[in-house]
């Protein structure tokens, strides 16, 4: 079963809902990506392709920071529950980190959680001077992909859609 991993399709997008309805038990996340995409928030978009199905997916988005550095939010991945805990998801959060550096993003942040993000070495650490709506939560970690990059104080905003896609 080869794996296949590619920039997101306008046609991927009713199979991309699918499976976040699937992985998170309802459409919440499907809003917030549609909302993403429609304010043109969205940096990029991954999927994963197994066997000719869409199996997984990933977004990447801008985030609003007071510096003159790019960062990027991972909001969601994604990957359909009966091939969860097949190494889907971290081939797409690989993959996607590399595209996010050649988006030239400084860094990435993730609110997700915290047995499952390190490996790829996001920690809470990395966020402990970044001031954001999730500032202090252990599910608030980050990764540098340029020296120093989280360093410094930084004050970041997400996208209007993650609030507004809740409920």
């Amino acid at each position: 079963m080869a794996l296949e991993i590619r920039y997101a399709r306008a046609t991927d997008h009713p199979a991309i809902g699918d499976v976040l309805d699937a992985a998170f038990g309802g459409p919440a996340e499907r809003r917030i990506v549609e909302r993403l995409r429609a304010d043109a928030e969205s940096m990029f978009e991954l999927v994963a392709i197994q066997d000719g199905e869409l199996v997984g997916a990933i977004m990447f988005s801008r985030l609003w920071a007071d510096s003159h550095n790019l960062y990027a939010a991972l909001a969601p991945l994604a990957v359909r529950p009966d091939v969860q805990r097949t190494g889907i998801g971290s081939a797409l959060t690989l993959r996607g980190l590399d595209a996010a550096r050649h988006f030239d993003a400084a860094a990435v942040l993730v609110l997700g959680h915290p047995e499952y993000y390190p490996k790829f070495g996001f920690s809470a650490g990395a966020t402990a001077r970044v001031s954001s709506p999730y500032s202090g939560s252990p599910a608030f970690m980050g990764i540098a992909l340029v020296e120093a990059a989280l360093d410094e104080p930084l004050m970041v905003a997400y996208p209007d859609a993650f609030s507004a896609g809740q409920g």
